[in-house]
């Protein structure tokens, strides 16, 4: 018997290394599956679309934020995989009963590779997700050695529309901001902020605005909408897989965020 306790201070204890995975967070799923555990995976999410055959590969359990717990139950699951942003209360309540449960909890860079890391001793991967860990790091070195002369810009990062919503302090988002050398309007707002556009140029005044191609999928006439409220800041869509995604997505995050501050100028 091994006992592990998550990200968010709970205890589980496994008899075994769990061979029957249940990933209820897109972005881990994809972890999973880069640490070569795609065999065990046996239930996922319809927004796990990374790798692009895993969707049809394994059962659907549900959403990120609504699941099938009998559908769960009868997979037979030795350990379920959650995070504390991505999936409810709720959801985590409802599946104690039916195997341990692992929560994620992710604000910072470290708190991601303190992720890859654990889950290598729970599912006896360590040496691949040591790997991971080594890449990203020194991923991240580079990135910041490439932004080390860049000036610091102001940026606002909308993840909704109806109402307006924006990223703002305590997220992984905000964290890529940062690394970006972005300073958030809303960081003092709150996780998620409703925001009202038009008041945009008395709050913060961005130079950028950027629009995530999820949750919400913005459109020009958003971009248009948006950008009338600025002075003169720059309108641009972004891949929100780069911003919010942990574990192995940040190995193509920093590659894209050098592209993203070429385009920027």
């Amino acid at each position: 018997m091994k006992t592990y306790t998550d990200q968010t201070g709970n205890t589980i204890t496994l008899p075994s290394v769990p061979k029957r995975i249940i990933s209820l967070v897109p972005s881990q799923t994809e972890l999973l599956f880069d640490l070569g555990l795609e065999d065990n995976i046996m239930g996922v999410t319809k927004f796990c679309v990374h790798p692009y055959h895993i969707k049809s590969t394994k059962v659907i359990v549900g959403g990120t934020k609504k699941v099938n717990v009998d559908k769960i139950k009868a997979l037979q699951p030795d350990i379920i995989i959650a995070n504390k942003e991505e999936n409810t209360e709720e959801i985590v309540k409802s599946l104690k009963g039916v195997a341990p449960i692992w929560v994620s909890d992710i604000v910072t860079l470290q708190d991601s590779l303190d992720m890859i890391t654990e889950l290598g001793k729970i599912f006896g991967v360590r040496t691949q997700a040591q790997q991971w860990v080594n890449k990203i790091s020194f991923a991240l070195d580079d990135f910041k050695s490439f932004m080390k002369d860049r000036e610091q810009q102001k940026a606002a990062y909308f993840i909704w529309k109806n109402p307006y919503m924006a990223a703002g302090s305590d997220t992984f988002i905000n964290e890529m901001l940062k690394l970006n050398n972005f300073t958030n309007i809303y960081e003092d707002r709150g996780r998620y902020p409703e925001v009202i556009i038009q008041k945009m140029r008395i709050q913060g005044d961005p130079d950028v605005v950027f629009l995530s191609s999820e949750p919400y999928p913005f459109k020009e006439e958003d971009a248009f909408e948006v950008g009338r409220f600025t002075h003169h800041a720059k309108t641009v869509f972004v891949d929100g897989e780069m911003f919010s995604w942990y574990g192995s997505r940040m190995l193509k995050a920093f590659p894209y965020f050098k592209q993203l501050q070429e385009r920027l100028g």
